[in-house]
């Protein structure tokens, strides 16, 4: 099920940050209720190899996604204990000490569930045993959600396993959902900050052309 256009979950989920404080956060109140937009993405487990690569990546842009207005949640469905476990252990050792913004700890998976984003390749039910076995790891696939002020995702995506992402093309979508909410302008291919966008329209879509494809 897609999100996109749609109101985010509203769901609390256990999450913990680098002080060892655990506490509940609930995405959709956090984006209304601050005013801000959010950047949830989703990692399939601590203590693992791509994994440690993005959390630090997002880190790193913290202060860019601060200037607009956004708010960054890292999220798997490790426990918090696990997850401060990681917190505490130096980058030179495979850890994430150093990120500072919360990790949500769905142990429970009932947000990654509704999102549909679980590596579930297919369940089993046997009836003699009334036990349901699944295949896959039944952790999350690198997925990631950009909500708005309104509580409505505007961006999702999902990477497979072994994908990295690139953390500039979240900015680069926050950059283009502002100018579209500030200008009722829409952004085409490639668009960037500062360049130029178009008229939703016939006429807009003809004169951009006109003046970049010739």
């Amino acid at each position: 099920m897609a999100f996109v256009g749609k109101k985010f979950p509203d769901l609390n989920v256990d999450a913990m940050n680098e002080m060892g404080d655990t506490f509940k956060v609930n995405v959709l109140e956090e984006a209304k209720n601050n005013n801000k937009k959010v950047v949830l993405f989703w990692y399939p487990k601590d203590f693992t190899f791509v994994c440690p690569t993005e959390l630090h990546a997002f880190q790193s842009a913290l202060a860019e996604f601060e200037k607009r207005n956004t708010i960054v949640i890292g999220a798997s469905c490790d426990t918090p204990e696990v997850h401060f476990a990681w917190l505490s252990t130096a980058k030179d050792n495979g850890g994430i000490e150093g990120v500072t913004y919360p990790l949500l700890a769905d142990s429970n998976r009932n947000l990654a569930s509704t999102l549909g984003i679980l590596d579930i390749t297919n369940e089993t039910y046997n009836e003699e045993t009334g036990v349901v076995t699944v295949e896959g790891d039944n952790v999350t696939y690198r997925a990631t959600y950009i909500i708005d002020e309104e509580g409505t995702v505007q961006h999702e995506s999902i990477n497979n396993m072994p994908l990295g992402r690139n953390v500039n093309e979240y900015l680069r979508i926050i950059d283009a959902l502002t100018h579209v909410q500030k200008n009722g302008e829409v952004c085409p291919a490639n668009w960037e900050e500062g360049k130029q966008a178009m008229q939703a329209n016939a006429k807009g879509t003809a004169e951009y052309l006109k003046a970049h494809l010739n």
